[in-house]
């Protein structure tokens, strides 16, 4: 495994330049080109600001309540950016090796650069989205702290980047050999979106006596829980998580990256020959 990551990263310049060219093919073309990394995520906070904001009123369970620093509307975005950034993971994930088939069948080169410039590819679609949130700070006297950039910032990035890859990983596999495989996501990311406490804050449902304690310790199980807790609570202190939910989010994503390699490299012949 050592000499493989090491292939890789000798390889990261070749890497590089798959990520750019997808970040080119993806706005070749477009009138409003990287302006479109902005209105998406913008039209959507639109949507859900006024249907969670306005209408349900979500801005009684954000951490502070309305008295905190941007309310609702901050609190929305900061969860919903990192959101996009793996939602699109996700989506892309099945084709990660798929869409590279020729490259991979007559270049000599480590595969695994194909999951790993897919999940970078992702990531940096995400850095182009923090003028937005960045915005939104400064419009809403949003505030942070020591704690929350130099703590749970790099550490959900980190967390979000290893769950990216190994879902890559285990996905873009699969995808060759079951093509089900990319339907199935299409489910499980609408699933997760609404399980993943990202527009709607997680104290509604963990400190709610509506729902059974099965139902709450399953939430809590939910890896992806403690990774938007972790993006929340740069700007949301006391949105920070506990240490059931954070150890359940960072082992989940090491899980996740141990197992989707391990598939990558035990069905790695039988996709070259589905190739």
């Amino acid at each position: 495994m050592a000499s493989r990551a090491l292939a890789v990263w000798h390889s990261r310049r070749v890497v590089g330049l798959l990520v750019r060219r997808d970040l080119k093919v993806k706005y070749q073309g477009s009138l409003l080109g990287y302006a479109w990394s902005m209105l998406e995520p913008l039209a959507m906070a639109g949507v859900y600001f006024f249907v969670f904001g306005l209408v349900f009123d979500t801005n009684r369970g954000v951490p502070g309540g309305g008295d905190a620093p941007g309310g609702y509307l901050l609190f929305l975005i900061s969860g919903l950016l990192p959101w996009l950034w793996f939602a699109q993971s996700l989506n892309q994930a099945p084709n990660a090796i798929i869409s590279h088939s020729k490259l991979i069948t007559t270049m000599r080169m480590p595969r695994e650069i194909f999951p790993v410039q897919a999940a970078a590819a992702k990531f940096a679609d995400y850095l182009f989205t923090w003028p937005v949130l960045l915005a939104f700070v400064f419009a809403l006297g949003g505030r942070t702290s020591a704690q929350g950039i130099l703590v749970w910032l790099p550490l959900a990035i980190t967390v979000q980047l290893v769950f990216s890859l190994g879902m890559t990983l285990l996905l873009a596999t699969v995808n060759v050999l079951v093509r089900d495989v990319e339907r199935m996501v299409r489910i499980l990311n609408r699933v997760l979106f609404y399980a993943s406490a990202i527009i709607i804050p997680s104290g509604l449902v963990l400190e709610s006596d509506r729902f059974p304690t099965w139902f709450t310790t399953l939430f809590q199980f939910n890896p992806l829980l403690g990774l938007f807790k972790m993006h929340h609570a740069v700007w949301y202190p006391a949105d920070a998580p506990g240490a059931l939910v954070l150890s359940t989010s960072i082992g989940g994503a090491i899980l996740v990256l141990v197992v989707g390699y391990a598939t990558f490299r035990r069905l790695e012949a039988s996709v070259l020959k589905e190739l």
